[in-house]
């Protein structure tokens, strides 16, 4: 007989990742959401399958030091699955992610470090930070956001953690006939907004009037884009000069990210003039241009991305250095394509599916004196940083920072140094 829908009563454990906590009923495990380490609350049971449950705290009876009232009236069992911890404090959502980040690297990759989340600026409150927000529109033309693990779509006026010039777009409030779903792309650092929508059909609806300015574009299945009104997408500013990204391009959606990350991945690789640089999952060019700055004119920045806009993005961005390359290729097969090639450092920015055993191996075949790896996945991370130190890498450096307030989510950049010592790992 199923379960789903009892209640349960629970003594939550520790933190799992994903925006879960861990509690066990006669003797299986239950991940719940909604709750924290150390708390007694009331689960109901939304899932269940051979090896656990899954349920939400609907009740807190003994509640945690670092429980706060959700700023959100949308977050909450049942309702928007965006934020995972806004019932938390921010003190307390940095203490869990560095948690996870912690028992991911031990368990996955036998890594013993305690990591401290760092705040970044701008978003003291946690709210506020996101320029990208991907609403789903309801058959009505009602813009809403998706429920936890579930395609229905919870109405909502605002979406708290959206930057200011995200809501002033107003799209939860205006009504979209035909479309499946809108984006509202805004830049953090400049003025400029867009709208990208994607119809139900293949003619492009009447859209209704935004309040403000934007461009508007349309985004076609496989993710191209095209513009209706406006610019391509929007500009930043970063690391000390702009930056073009086109809407179907990826970015920071924090405001300070960008910034901090270029820093991070400059201060941790510590590039030398002349030096020969990979930057693999190059995106937008970033960080291709932070290095390529540092090392200069004798030297050389080589980029692969494999997405057209970005490619197109980064060879605008950094024309003005001759020293960068950007390739357009799948970066497993431009690995081997390199294969007799001599990199002295090399950063990587994988999607959150990490980089698996091909790339590791194809790159450390390359043998780049050290890595900077940067990672919105912890568990990911942990897989590639136990695979690395399989093929001669010792972990050095790690930084994390909660570039997503409110979710489970966080930035990390590590560095991998060639044969040598690892520092602070027992395992390593």
């Amino acid at each position: 007989m199923s379960r789903v829908g009892t209640r349960l009563e629970l003594r939550v454990d520790a933190v799992a990742h994903g925006g879960w906590c861990v509690a066990r009923h006669e003797d299986q495990v239950v991940f719940v959401r909604h709750a924290l380490p150390g708390e007694l609350v009331q689960a109901q049971v939304t899932e269940e399958t051979k090896r656990f449950l899954r349920a939400d705290a609907v009740d807190v009876v003994e509640p945690s030091a670092d429980r706060v009232t959700p700023p959100c009236p949308f977050a909450g069992p049942g309702k928007c699955g965006g934020c995972d911890w806004q019932h938390a404090s921010l003190e307390g959502q940095r203490r869990l992610k560095g948690q996870v980040l912690t028992e991911q690297l031990r368990r996955i990759a036998g890594i013993e470090r305690d990591v401290e989340v760092e705040e970044l600026p701008g978003a003291s409150d946690g709210l506020g930070w996101r320029t990208r927000v991907r609403y789903a529109v309801a058959g009505d033309g009602t813009a809403g956001l998706r429920r936890h693990r579930s395609h229905e779509i919870e109405p909502v006026d605002e979406c708290r953690i959206a930057h200011p010039e995200a809501r002033r777009l107003n799209v939860p409030q205006l009504n979209w006939p035909g479309v499946a779903e809108v984006e509202t792309v805004v830049s953090g650092s400049t003025s400029d907004r867009a709208v990208v929508v994607t119809p139900r059909a293949a003619k492009l609806p009447r859209l209704p009037r935004l309040p403000v300015g934007a461009s508007v574009l349309r985004r076609f299945r496989g993710g191209r884009t095209q513009q209706v009104q406006g610019r391509r997408g929007v500009r930043e500013m970063a690391a000390g000069r702009q930056w073009r990204t086109s809407a179907s391009s990826f970015w920071q959606v924090h405001p300070a990210a960008a910034e901090t990350l270029a820093v991070a991945v400059r201060t941790a690789t510590a590039p030398l003039p002349g030096e020969t640089v990979l930057d693999l999952y190059c995106g937008v060019g970033l960080f291709a241009g932070v290095l390529g700055d540092e090392v200069g004119p004798q030297g050389r920045v080589l980029g692969v991305e494999s997405h057209p806009a970005a490619v197109r993005d980064a060879r605008h961005n950094l024309q003005d250095l001759p020293q960068v390359r950007i390739e357009q290729s799948d970066v497993p097969a431009k690995l081997r394509e390199w294969n007799d090639l001599r990199a002295d450092l090399a950063v990587v920015d994988p999607p959150r599916t990490g980089l698996g055993d091909g790339v590791v191996a194809a790159l450390a075949e390359l043998r780049p004196s050290r890595i900077a790896y940067v990672s919105c996945d912890p568990a990911t991370l942990a897989r590639d940083l136990g695979r690395f130190h399989e093929v001669g890498y010792r972990l050095g450096e790690l930084r994390a920072f909660d570039a997503f307030p409110m979710t489970h989510h966080l930035e990390c950049v590590a560095l991998l140094n060639r044969g040598g010592s690892a520092s602070g790992d027992a395992a390593l």
